[in-house]
This record gives structure tokens, sequence and C-alpha cells, in this order.
């Protein structure tokens, strides 16, 4: 057999895939964690089963594992640079995500964001499947609420917004204004 010439991957082509963008959280000895994610994926409606890919270096991974609940909070593509950085590029090692956002303990016990969001499901591990860098959770939805009626945010409009090639969401509220003056642009992750 022929050995296969190895080709260089552009990973851009990861960005035309439609993805969302969504804040993930769990909880472990009490304490909560979550994190920006862009892999989440509902697998069958009945029963209701979704899936998640997170890295198994970030903390969330931790938590998820040792509680076996996770919720997903839906971003609209109003929410703030600021508040995706805040999650996604902080570490909760670091300090708490929770502390300074609106949210409630869901059925599960994990945090479900009240701001800055279209809606929450919470589910609970029903399966996992390490690869690579990542586990894949799997998950049986035990709770869903939509909070909201404005477009999700997808990853590839994160990406232009970050650039700047795109115009950012007009603020809704005289806060967003003031917190879109006060904060510069996000580095890349």
């Amino acid at each position: 057999m022929k050995k296969k010439e190895m080709r260089s991957i552009d990973t851009k082509i990861f960005r035309k895939i439609s993805y969302g963008l969504y804040v993930i959280g769990s909880l472990k000895d009490g304490k909560y964690n979550g994190q920006i994610a862009n892999t989440f994926f509902q697998i069958s409606s009945d029963p209701a089963t979704v899936a998640i890919s997170i890295n198994k270096g970030n903390l969330t991974n931790e938590f998820i594992k040792a509680s076996k609940v996770f919720s997903v909070s839906v971003l609209p593509n109003t929410v703030p640079l600021s508040f995706i950085g805040h999650f996604g590029f902080k570490s909760g090692r670091d300090m708490d995500k929770y502390q300074s956002v609106s949210y409630k303990k869901g059925v599960t016990g994990a945090p479900v964001l009240l701001e800055n969001t279209l809606g929450y499901l919470e589910a609970e591990v029903v399966d996992i499947l390490e690869v690579e860098t990542h586990t894949i959770f799997i998950g049986k939805v035990l709770e869903a609420e939509v909070l909201g009626q404005d477009e999700p945010m997808t990853y590839a409009y994160y990406h232009q917004l970050k650039r700047g090639s795109a115009p950012p969401p007009a603020p809704k509220n005289k806060t967003e204004v003031k917190e879109k003056k006060t904060h510069g642009n996000m580095s890349s992750p």
C-alpha cells in the first residue's frame, strides 16, 4: 500500500460550518464555572438529547465530569464582546465567573444565565466520549426555557465582529452604551 501524502488542513473551513455561540456552565463542590463553546447540538427530540464538546484542559470539563450535569445558555447576536470575553478569555481557576453576572441555580444545580441569553437548557450526562483534546458529553435534557426573541449569535458573526468587519449590534440601553465606551477590543483566543 502506498503511504498517503500528508496535506495541511485549512482550519478556516470550520468557520464556514453553522455554529452557534454558547455559555456552558456546571458545578463542582458548591462552586460554579462556565465557558464559551461553539460545539453544541441536538441529537434527538424524543427523548430530548444534546451533545457538547469541551477541551480536556478547561475547568468546565472537570466540573461536568464531577457533577454529571451542564447548562447551555444560547447567546444572542446582541451580546457585548466583553461578555464573551468574560466567559471565553478568563479562567475559572483565577476568578468566579458568575460573581458579576445575573444567573440562577437550575434544577440540576448548574448555573443558568439570566442576562445576555435567549434561553437555556439543562442536561444530565448520559454518556461521555473522549477524543484527542476534547470530551464529548451527551446529555438528557431535563429543563429548558426561552427567555428572548433576538437572533442567536453565530460563530461566523462573532469572528466578523471581532475583526471589525461587521458593525457591532446597536446597544439596547444606556448601560450597554457605557460598557462599549469603557471596554477595548478583545484579542484572539
